[in-house]
């Protein structure tokens, strides 16, 4: 965002350093739409930019004190900026400036472009000498509103192309610095899906990233496919915080979320068994934006919960005759999270449907490495397949039986020690384990059959 600042800049900074004086005449106007004054702004821009080098399109005096070019483009980036595409550029120049000894720009506008970041180590730039005449003219220059109908701005992430596509664009200045106000656009990225931007306000300075607020909402996807706008949408995820752009790198950001259906965010084998909306919140600090170095905590609650079709839940439903299994409808759903790299601890877990079975504990995860422990509670009812029910669960509290459940292995492989105390209950009941089998084996029968 800060590149079409500096490509407009760069370009209107020489047309007026020739003199106001003899602007108003058609001298100038051929200068300025020669191929000589273009390939000086490229190279100019260029290297104001930290490219090697950039390409302008053939450039036009539009107006007294406007003027433009259709495009300019640069890649292969030294430092922030990888590549740039800026189309439709016009300024208007405002020569009272001159007595403050500013190039002033009131009005500078990019039709659309293509902006794409990257991550570079910062390293000090070499102080260049200026002509001993450069005391009498302009030190500085204001550019009074910077406006973008249509801005991409993109950064790889996971090897994939993410960013804020679509989004319109304001930047007014903010000291010597500038202040950057987007509105509208869609949120891409890995592991994230589709939202719609409402808004954003950021300021950028020389050593922080500053993010006062950005608005996004969940949207709604079109029967075309991709993501339509939708500002009046109940979910919603707002975040403020800020991030070191110089040598301190830390970063510190808060967000909380409001109605997020979680369906959109689950991987595709599970969005037809789990539904509801989220809530909560999240705040991450880190002395960088690595991964390896992040730390934080949050936490989660889920509205009108369901579950539905999930192998385990048919198993069960079909081991103790009860139906109601294979469908879940939860009344309470909630967790705490907390996580400093490479730990995160799930903790205050409370899953719940009234009057059949409640999960409470905590599970902390290491490299892939799971421990924890759950509290299983059952009502009575949904115990009568189980001989001798009591050996196993044997606390009662809150209309429920509970049993503590251990956890271990691996997020991949993990392994528990409720099975083999329910397998040891059939083992010493073998008229109950037969019971087991011949209901299931008449199960089987009875799908056969009508098959």
């Amino acid at each position: 965002m800060l590149i079409y600042t500096g490509a407009i800049t760069i370009f209107f900074v020489i047309a007026a350093a020739t003199g106001t004086a003899i602007f108003f005449s058609s001298l100038l106007t051929h200068y300025i739409e020669s191929d000589a004054f273009r390939v000086a702004m490229e190279n100019e821009t260029a290297k104001g930019l930290h490219f090697p080098s950039g390409r302008y399109a053939p450039i036009q005096r539009t107006g007294s004190l406007t003027a433009g070019s259709e495009s300019f483009q640069a890649s292969n980036g030294e430092k922030a900026l990888r590549s740039l595409d800026a189309r439709g550029i016009t300024a208007e120049f405002n020569p009272w400036g001159l007595f403050l000894r500013q190039w002033r720009f009131d009005n500078v506008r990019v039709q659309s472009g293509d902006v794409e970041l990257q991550i570079y180590e910062a390293t000090p730039e070499k102080v260049r000498s200026k002509p001993w005449f450069s005391f009498f003219l302009p030190n500085r220059v204001y550019l009074e509103r910077i406006e973008s109908e249509q801005v991409n701005v993109t950064w790889r992430f996971r090897g994939e192309r993410a960013g804020f596509l679509g989004t319109q664009l304001l930047i007014t200045p903010h000291a010597r610095d500038f202040e950057y106000v987007a509105t509208g656009g869609t949120l891409k990225m890995a592991l994230v899906p589709d939202l719609y931007l409402r808004r954003g306000n950021f300021l950028i300075t020389k050593t922080l990233l500053t993010i006062y607020d950005v608005d996004l909402a969940t949207g709604r996807v079109r029967p075309t496919g991709g993501l339509a706008p939708d500002s009046h949408s109940e979910g919603s995820i707002h975040g403020q915080g800020n991030a070191g752009v110089g040598k301190d790198k830390s970063v510190d950001f808060k967000a909380n979320f409001d109605s997020v259906p979680i369906r959109t965010w689950l991987p595709p084998k599970w969005k037809e068994h789990l539904s509801g909306s989220a809530f909560g919140e999240i705040h991450w600090t880190g002395e960088n934006p690595k991964l390896e170095s992040s730390s934080g905590e949050g936490f989660l609650r889920v509205r009108d919960g369901r579950i539905d079709n999930l192998a385990f839940l048919e198993k069960l439903a079909e081991v103790t005759r009860n139906k109601s299994f294979e469908h879940l409808e939860l009344n309470d759903c909630s967790l705490g999270l907390a996580w400093r790299y490479p730990k995160i601890d799930i903790k205050d877990i409370a899953i719940e449907e009234k009057g059949k079975f409640r999960i409470e504990g905590a599970i902390s995860i290491e490299r892939r490495s799971l421990h924890g422990a759950i509290r299983l509670g059952l009502a009575h009812q949904y115990l009568d397949w189980l001989p001798n029910a009591e050996e196993v669960f044997n606390r009662e509290r809150s209309g429920y039986l509970w049993t503590t459940m251990h956890l271990s292995g691996t997020i991949d492989e993990p392994k528990q020690d409720l099975s083999p105390r329910i397998i040891e209950l059939f083992k010493e009941s073998p008229g109950a384990y037969l019971g087991l089998l011949f209901r299931q084996f008449e199960d089987w029968l009875k799908k056969a059959f009508s098959d």
